[in-house]
């Protein structure tokens, strides 16, 4: 009877190896199948989501033919995902894009790469919560608390409302663990899953036009400096928007059962089933929609489709869906925010990190980082009730982030490469072998390429309607700009200095490497001063 125990606790000790190269003892409950962690990295994707959130934008800026930025997007980020599941299988830790960074850059690169991903998550949150409003009062107008939703500012409160409820929600269930987030968030990506591939079906036998529909352009270049092409370019913003957050598989790595193999599928399988499903649903919404001239496609989107298909009745239970995919993916990004703040924390790379970094010996999971982000969450809605354009310009904000936080990786990592210091993980672990390089330099061009084309100051993305203010058309070049320059500041002068692995999160040394025990802290990495 003692041989299955003896078993898993060497598997344990197996796993727990590659933190000890980060100088970590393990504190995170390993309890995380891989079904668990395919299931955070596509809840984060969210294909129900981002489609539902975003399609009305693609429409409405490049007519049925935005449709190719779909695959466009997916060829790109897969080159990036790619470069993830190699890291993930060499290095299976919390705050992932941080401590991705930080091996194969430095810990200045690192910090940066956290920081932006860390604020982007954040905003993130918001962001996706944001969606009840889309989805509930389509179901019913009791949802919409605030007026009957024709008042200048009823749409933009009551989605505030609606979002902080969501917002509570995700706080409190990470904030008892990780079990109970996992549980609630594989059985909401089954039903997700489930629902997708049912919606593909009912929208394939409702078709009324043929796939060519994917060739019209409806008059959208009409105006635009570079013609179609100017308008595809902003168009694939909603595809953009939705394809990223799959390395939330490997940031759960300290909490999965043999991460170096299950992170780098789990990746690659939440991007690809993302990218199929997700394809799907919005070639056969084109193709199966009543017409393609009606202005509620340009406003209410793939809601609209779906009542407009599917009937009152069968509609709105294919929303609840919906609501339910919002739901999952909210708590998704959440759970990627708290395990990057521990992981920074950790390395006191944030401030009151000794705060921000202490697990729960109950619930064995970093409490305090789950309410600082919800609350901070929150705060950013704040902002929506009386200005949705300055939101929709912080939004895309998060997003240029994350990006640039990608970038942060695989460009030190291409680096890397081509001095000959990257060192894929052996033992028959994921690796691209002699396509590394060529796959690498894609996933660089591609993160550069999408950022330029992110943070664009066009009018059409920034500032769409009146009134019209010149910083919220530059409002990305600028706050990206400020939250880099400023937020690297700050960490030059002041946080560098304190950086190195918290005692109480430091591994077990040797009795002759033992530090003297007046040590504050164990030194994370020599990092020159000046």
């Amino acid at each position: 009877m003692t041989q299955p125990a003896t078993g898993h606790s060497e598997q344990q000790s197996g796993d727990d190896a590659e933190l000890a190269e980060f100088g970590y003892k393990p504190e995170l409950k390993r309890t995380l199948g891989s079904f668990h962690t395919f299931a955070a990295g596509i809840s984060y994707i969210s294909i129900l989501t981002g489609t539902f959130q975003l399609f009305y934008f693609g429409f409405a800026s490049g007519g049925p033919a935005y449709w190719w930025s779909w695959p466009m997007v997916f060829g790109g980020q897969f080159m990036v995902a790619l470069c993830f599941a190699e890291l993930a299988a060499r290095y299976p830790v919390a705050g992932s894009v941080y401590n991705w960074a930080k091996k194969v850059g430095n810990p200045h690169i690192g910090w940066l790469a956290g920081w932006m991903m860390l604020l982007a998550s954040v905003v993130s949150i918001a962001a996706v919560a944001l969606a009840y409003q889309l989805t509930l009062p389509q179901i019913s107008s009791a949802f919409q608390f605030i007026g009957d939703g024709t008042g200048q500012y009823d749409v933009a409160t009551n989605a505030v409302v609606l979002a902080a409820v969501l917002i509570l929600f995700t706080t409190l269930v990470n904030a008892f663990g990780v079990k109970l987030m996992a549980t609630i968030n594989t059985a909401g990506v089954f039903l997700e899953l489930i629902a997708t591939v049912a919606l593909i079906v009912l929208f394939a036998v409702h078709i009324v036009r043929g796939p060519q529909v994917v060739t019209q352009t409806a008059g959208t270049g009409h105006g635009q400096s570079f013609g179609y092409l100017g308008a595809f370019l902003v168009a694939s913003l909603a595809s953009a928007y939705v394809m990223y957050g799959f390395d939330t598989a490997a940031s759960l790595g300290e909490e999965s059962l043999d991460p170096t193999r299950g992170a780098p599928r789990a990746i690659i399988r939440a991007i690809v089933a993302s990218f199929v499903l997700g394809g799907l649903i919005l070639l056969l919404a084109l193709m199966s929609v009543s017409s393609l001239t009606g202005k509620k496609l340009s406003t209410d989107g793939l809601q609209y489709v779906v009542l407009d298909v599917l009937g009152p009745t069968a509609g709105k239970a294919m929303l609840w869906c919906v609501l339910i995919a919002v739901t999952v993916c909210a708590l998704a990004v959440h759970t990627a925010a708290i395990r990057l703040a521990f992981a920074m924390s950790r390395d006191n790379n944030l401030p009151a990190s000794s705060v921000l970094g202490r697990v729960s010996p109950r619930f064995k999971t970093p409490v305090a980082p789950a309410i600082v982000i919800g609350v901070l969450a929150l705060a950013i809605l704040v902002v929506n009730i009386r200005q949705p354009q300055i939101f929709t310009v912080v939004t895309s904000i998060g997003i240029i982030m994350i990006y640039v936080a990608y970038l942060l990786v695989t460009g030190p990592m291409l680096v890397a490469r081509l001095r000959g210091k990257w060192q894929p993980a052996g033992n028959g672990k994921f690796s691209l072998g002699r396509w590394g390089l060529p796959v690498n330099i894609l996933a660089v061009l591609w993160g550069g390429a999408m950022t330029l084309n992110l943070i664009w100051p066009r009018s059409a993305v920034y500032n769409a309607t009146a009134p019209y203010h010149w910083y919220l058309r530059w409002g990305a070049v600028l706050f990206v700009g400020v939250i880099a320059g400023g937020g690297f500041a700050y960490y030059w002068f002041v946080q560098r200095h304190r950086t190195g692995v918290l005692a109480e999160h430091a591994a077990e040394a040797a009795p002759s490497d033992k530090p003297d025990e007046s040590d504050e802290s164990v030194a994370l990495e020599e990092v020159p001063t000046s």
